[in-house]
């Protein structure tokens, strides 16, 4: 069941022109891997990490180190699974993170759908801890009507 859908756009060359004027960003907001890529993937990494806020109604509980950029075997992008973004996926009832990431025409793009293992209405979770696998109970998410105001999103700021 998809819990959180996030995209973010991010303007290569002003994020460049930022990142030279403050050389410190890119140590506040990258780790590991992340800090010897060049601007355009540093950009697409960026905008990963706001798609992945967005996708979770918000950052609580996250830093910028605990969401790394990876690419797989396959070059397919994923997000790194520290402890502390299972504890964000957990408190939000989700499992699972999808990331597809692009830039071309001068800007990054990064599509996040972050999603759980259950169907509407499941009542428990699965999540690893890295110590042993928790069971925790879920409420469901489903509106209990398809009434326009059960049918509402939000912003980022809380506004409908």
């Amino acid at each position: 069941m998809i819990r959180g859908i996030g995209v973010d756009t991010v303007q290569i060359d002003r994020f460049e022109r930022q990142l030279a004027r403050t050389p410190a960003l890119v140590d506040r907001l990258f780790v590991g891997e992340e800090r010897g890529l060049g601007a355009r993937s540093l950009a697409a990494r960026f905008a990963a990490k706001e798609a992945l806020i967005k996708s979770l109604g918000g950052s609580a509980g996250l830093s910028w180190h605990d969401m790394e950029v990876r690419r797989g075997a396959d070059r397919a992008p994923y997000f790194l699974r520290t402890a502390a973004l299972e504890r964000a996926l957990h408190v939000r009832g989700a499992h699972r993170i999808h990331l597809s990431l692009t830039h071309d025409a001068g800007v990054a793009t990064a599509f996040v759908v972050v999603e759980s293992d259950l169907e509407s209405g499941g009542s428990t979770l699965a999540v690893s801890d890295g110590t042993g696998t928790l069971e925790t109970p879920m409420p469901s998410l489903a509106p209990t009507s398809n009434t326009p105001e059960n049918l509402r999103t939000t912003d980022r700021e809380g506004a409908a």
